[in-house]
């Protein structure tokens, strides 16, 4: 029997995939198609290995162009970061030609953007689930995940920080130079990925330096002003509530303070405003009783009083670069598997320098 030649069709697809051709239609043509993770996946591997593209899709790239592309949100606030963000997806659609559509994402359902109304998007954090990506992919819509890893098996462009690192410099300043050890961590939203490798850094750098974790100054903040105050309020009860004195004589005549903590690693400057309100609050002075420091160098950093020492990871270049990286996906096809943004310590007063 002679080999098969020519482009590969559905019926190629869902003959391998072992589906039907019905399927592999709703996994191309609906935003949520009904079918399990693991169908989908194979599926996903079947078009890949046969390098399958929909004759929609194709019409769509050569003929059906919308010049507009998409931003992805699971909110949309007005706090420290979102600004900053938007501005930085703003400069790169403008740059190059594309309008910008922007929605948030709170509930099951379709998504407001994807393939009926843009050319591609940017997906930041965890406003699409893993097999919305994976549906997404299977269709070769382009998208680029923002402060996201793709699910495995999915080579997806993807743009993060170097969370790691950057808050190990943070960390081992508080230690070196100020000569803290009991540093509390305010962990982000729970499986948000900049916040695990911002706990892999403080985690890391504790154990460089000799210091136990304790997982009693590791609590929730959620990179959220409010909660990051209802968490070092929530310390400081703890701390009373043990009859812990806050300052303990040593026989020289000095003092040890012996407060919870002696640093906190706010985990976001928005966060960090909500630490230095409670702390205020309390009656404990920043620096002169307890350090505090956060990450992004948010605008608001160098306003607080007083000002805060902070990791700068620029929120205007991530939004850019993922634009650019997605404006490469849609005209070229490809674009770099990944773009790790460096990160800089920044000394204000907060943490008791300067």
């Amino acid at each position: 029997m002679p080999k098969k030649t020519g482009s590969p069709t559905i019926r190629d697809v869902a003959r391998l995939a072992g589906v039907s051709i019905t399927t592999i239609s709703r996994v191309l043509n609906e935003p949520n198609p009904p079918v399990s993770a693991e169908t989908l996946a194979r599926i996903q591997q079947v078009i890949s290995e046969l390098n399958f593209v929909p004759q929609s899709a194709a019409r769509s790239l050569s003929t059906s162009r919308k010049n507009a592309i998409g931003l992805l949100l699971p909110r949309i606030g007005w706090d420290a970061y979102f600004p900053p963000l938007l501005r930085g997806v703003e400069a790169g659609a403008v740059e190059f030609g594309f309008d910008l559509l922007i929605a948030s994402r709170r509930a099951e359902g379709p998504s407001a953007l994807g393939p009926h109304n843009t050319d591609g998007v940017v997906v930041f954090t965890d406003s699409l689930s893993d097999a919305e990506i994976a549906a997404w992919q299977v269709r070769k819509f382009p998208c680029v995940l923002l402060h996201r890893t793709p699910p495995d098996g999915l080579n997806i462009p993807h743009v993060q920080y170097e969370n790691r690192d950057g808050t190990r410099s943070i960390i081992n300043h508080l230690i070196e130079v100020h000569g803290c050890r009991r540093i509390a961590f305010l962990r982000g939203p729970l499986g948000n990925e900049d916040s695990a490798w911002r706990e892999l850094g403080y985690r890391a750098a504790l154990e460089a330096h000799g210091i136990a974790y304790d997982p009693a100054l590791v609590v929730d903040g959620n990179f959220d002003e409010s909660d990051a105050r209802l968490a070092v309020e929530k310390l400081i009860g703890n701390h009373a509530a043990r009859g812990a004195a806050d300052l303990l004589p040593l026989s020289d005549g000095s003092v040890l303070n012996t407060d919870f903590a002696d640093a906190v690693f706010a985990g976001d400057d928005d966060s960090a405003v909500g630490v230095l309100a409670a702390l205020q609050n309390a009656g404990r002075r920043v620096p002169e009783d307890i350090a505090v420091v956060g990450f992004d160098d948010a605008p608001q950093a160098r306003f607080c009083i007083p000002p805060l020492t902070t990791v700068r990871a620029s929120i205007d270049e991530a939004g850019k670069t993922a634009t650019s990286m997605l404006v490469e996906l849609i005209t070229r096809g490809e674009t770099a598997p990944m773009a790790l943004l460096p990160t800089e310590l920044v000394i204000r007063r907060s943490c008791g320098c300067i």
